[in-house]
């Protein structure tokens, strides 16, 4: 007698937690698409601001045209990324060619002394700020449901359910390099 009323309330519970479980990995998978969405709107807003920039810098370096190619290709480049990390990807080379069209910049005193090149230098200063914090809480969402869908007895339910493991946002091999310094 004991075990008609054992067997439902095994299987019952068996139930709840599968549904608990599959829960939690749904808030986990909404928790990191939200952050990847913070992500895009910090990288959105940097890639509407360069075509200002570029513009400002040819008024000055009229001569520079191969920067100015590479910027707008490393640019064009992102929008034909799909995946987190081809994104990642042709962000880095974005931010490299940022790099070098400031590196330009530094032999042209009277653009470092523009207004509105600086106003857009500081722009650009603070969505790089402001993309970092994003990364980082995209990164953290993503691990948080990579162990989420790893972890026994969680994975049953994960793999059953087809999630995937999510891609971090990675910072190029240049950025974590140490810089020299010389005197």
């Amino acid at each position: 007698m004991l075990i008609w009323i054992a067997v439902p309330v095994v299987v019952t519970l068996a139930i709840l937690w599968a549904i608990s479980v599959y829960n939690r990995l749904i808030r986990l998978l909404n928790m990191k698409d939200e952050a990847w969405s913070g992500v895009d709107v910090q990288l959105k807003r940097r890639f509407d601001l360069i075509p200002n920039l570029v513009e400002t810098v040819k008024g000055y370096a009229t001569h520079e045209r191969e920067v100015f190619q590479k910027v707008t290709e490393a640019r064009a480049g992102v929008t034909k990324a799909q995946s987190v990390g081809e994104r990642a990807e042709s962000e880095n080379l974005l931010t490299g060619a940022l790099r070098t069209l400031f590196a330009v910049a530094e032999n042209y005193p009277e653009l470092k002394a523009d207004t509105n090149f600086l106003q857009l230098q500081e722009q650009l200063s603070s969505l790089e700020n402001d993309i970092q914090m994003s990364r980082r809480y995209y990164n953290g969402a993503a691990r948080d449901y990579n162990i989420a869908i790893a972890t026994f007895p969680a994975v049953i339910i994960a793999n059953n359910f087809g999630h995937k493991k999510a891609d971090y946002f990675e910072a190029d091999e240049g950025e974590r390099a140490t810089p020299k310094v010389t005197f």
